[in-house]
């Protein structure tokens, strides 16, 4: 399992950003299976920053383009807005976080996402990590992250923006939060309302280690909320306890809704520590259900075990990787309400590996079902999103390492994959390749070799639209790239 250690330790630890800007010219990647992905990551606005060095092993990879996540517009799905981080730094964050934005699903053009001093009129901080994007029922694009500061001392704010032209321009820049140590903010997630226009949630995790030290950590989720399309925020307030248990933290959370009721779904892992904070002595997957747009919240409901182990190179176990442990996916079918959550576990490897595995509920969250595997078995595999299309079809994305040979330390050839299983039923599951193969190893470092903690997944009418990373290695100065893709289910 990756563990996120409390404050005097997360202050280092994985941060995510990105930023971008100007026209560009799109590329495409086909793999054997004629699936054509977009280059949406051409470029390096922000190559002549010098901001955010954070120590003299401070190590900052430019051109690099990694973490990406999407949005397709409700009333056009040809109009797709992905954002990233830029410039990946290997001690937390980026120099920024970017856009992409296309009004006819093909051809994309950058814009710069205002989070950090390298963004034009950005905000007040040295980096920016964990961005996220969604797009209401009239149109209004919300964007949101994390600002993060590292040399005077660990600050970081939940920072949001909006925009009314698909992403070409963004305005209201807000700082829903802002804590200085010993106190960190992690993992923000932004959900527009499906049916209620104008009205978005920013969700996260608050880390407090006051006094710091073992014994003393508290990670309760936090929520803001907009109701006016972006130009107000409410005061960050808590929606999920952890108090009660010592030394207990929330990752991850994510909001989903289920547009046939209004229903509000969150999800998120748990984990507690042992009393020095050194080992981790339980974690599940919880959610909590909001009927009244997120003013009020349920008790937490267990979704299943994290049984994630460290991501590893398993030809070179001392070689650590980065994707999705302890990161739920959930999604929600459109037509009968049947919820989902997709995650890297090892039920299926004995403790061995990560797989993924998927759980389900069809009583909206009262009570779930076993673990299923989606990828192959025998396989290790990361990083998974999970969408439902309008006909029930369950798509899922991850990368895998079925083209590792035994022995071979010199690469890890990965690739990504798309899993469908017409109306969740297993049995029916087909898969293809969708990626090109390449190498992880040539991805940056950071806390393990990073494509990011997440990839993007949503559903776009009767089929499903993905953005993902992929590493090179003929560009020591451009290490990896962001592609998008829209994809049938059948």
């Amino acid at each position: 399992m990756r563990v996120f250690l409390p404050l005097t330790a997360a202050a280092t630890a994985a941060l995510q950003l990105v930023t971008v800007t100007g026209a560009t010219p799109a590329a495409a990647d086909r793999n054997p299976h004629g699936t054509a992905l977009v280059k949406v990551s051409p470029g390096n606005p922000y190559a002549d920053c010098t901001i955010g060095a954070r120590s003299p092993d401070s190590i900052v990879y430019p051109g690099t383009e990694v973490e990406p996540y999407l949005s397709v517009d409700p009333r056009d799905p040809g109009r797709v807005v992905t954002v990233f981080q830029q410039d990946r730094w290997n001690d937390g964050g980026a120099r920024g976080l970017a856009a992409a934005w296309t009004t006819d699903g093909h051809t994309f053009h950058r814009s710069t996402l205002p989070f950090s001093l390298c963004a034009p009129g950005g905000a007040d901080f040295e980096r920016a990590s964990d961005p996220w994007v969604s797009t209401g029922p009239d149109g209004t694009v919300y964007a949101g992250g994390e600002g993060v500061d590292f040399t005077k001392s660990t600050r970081t704010g939940l920072l949001t923006a909006t925009s009314r032209d698909g992403g070409r321009t963004w305005q209201n820049l807000t700082t829903t939060h802002v804590d200085e140590q010993p106190f960190f903010n992690d993992k923000p997630s932004i959900t527009a309302d499906p049916i209620r226009r104008g009205t978005a949630y920013q969700v996260w995790n608050r880390l407090d280690n006051d006094p710091p030290g073992p014994g003393s950590l508290d990670g309760p989720g936090y929520i803001s909320l907009t109701r006016d399309g972006g130009r107000t925020w409410s005061k960050a307030r808590q929606f999920v306890d952890t108090s009660t248990v010592p030394n207990t933290q929330t990752i991850g959370h994510v909001i989903v809704a289920d547009r046939r009721t209004g229903t509000l779904y969150d999800f998120f892992d748990t984990i507690t520590y042992s009393d020095d904070l050194a080992t981790v002595v339980e974690a599940h997957y919880a959610m909590v259900t909001s009927t009244d747009a997120g003013q009020t919240w349920s008790a937490p409901v267990t979704v299943a075990r994290d049984t994630s182990v460290p991501e590893v190179d398993p030809n070179d176990p001392t070689r650590a990787l980065r994707a999705a442990a302890t990161l739920p996916s959930p999604a929600v079918d459109p037509s009968t309400g049947t919820l989902y959550m997709a995650y890297e576990g090892s039920d299926f490897s004995g403790g061995a590996f990560d797989s993924v595995q998927l759980v389900r509920s069809t009583d909206g969250g009262r009570t779930w079902g076993s673990p299923e595997l989606i990828s192959p078995e025998g396989v290790p595999a990361f990083s998974p999103s999970v969408a439902v299309d309008e006909r029930g079809t369950v798509a899922l994305t991850y990368y895998d390492l079925r083209f590792l040979r035994p022995g071979d330390t010199s690469t890890l050839p990965t690739a990504y994959q798309l899993a469908t299983l017409p109306h969740g039923d297993t049995g029916r599951r087909t898969e293809r390749r969708i990626s090109r193969v390449f190498d992880w190893l040539e991805a940056p470092f950071a806390g393990g070799y990073f494509l990011g903690d997440y990839q993007g997944l949503v559903a776009d009418g009767k089929g499903v639209r993905v953005v993902l990373t992929t590493a090179r290695s003929d560009a020591p100065q451009n290490r990896t790239d962001v592609y998008t893709g829209r994809l049938h289910t059948r």
